[in-house]
């Protein structure tokens, strides 16, 4: 089971575990790439995180985080992406992410999960 269902994934949240979501094509400034949100523990609550970065077209390359950057001028490189807001409780942390970044809440993943939805992603457009 790739996605977490809502309960598991505020567990995973609470337990101060980061979630994540791939959420597909992106163009900045005419260069494409992709696209994927990050919830992750910071501090006393949850930083909500998007990050455009560079599309490897690699189904191999399953890491999103280290992914050069699109927007090389405010990140320096593979990194925390842009911060889009800090919260204190994980449903408010969730509740910002789909209401900012347009992540759908049935396609919730672990940290690191998110590669293999890349990596569909890669193989549908090449087939």
């Amino acid at each position: 089971m790739r996605y977490l269902s809502r309960s598991l994934l505020l567990g995973a949240l609470r337990r101060r575990k980061e979630v994540e979501q791939f959420l597909g094509p992106v163009t900045r400034e005419g260069a494409g790439g992709i696209c994927w949100v990050a919830i992750w523990p910071w501090q006393d609550g949850y930083n909500v995180s998007v990050h455009d970065v560079e599309d490897l077209n690699d189904e191999s390359c399953r890491d999103l985080s280290v992914f050069p950057s699109l927007d090389r001028d405010r990140e320096d490189g593979p990194g925390p992406g842009r911060v889009i807001g800090h919260v204190q409780d994980p449903a408010e942390a969730l509740d910002l992410a789909e209401r900012t970044t347009g992540a759908l809440p049935h396609r919730w993943v672990n940290h690191g999960v998110a590669g293999e939805d890349y990596a569909d992603f890669v193989r549908a457009k090449n087939s």
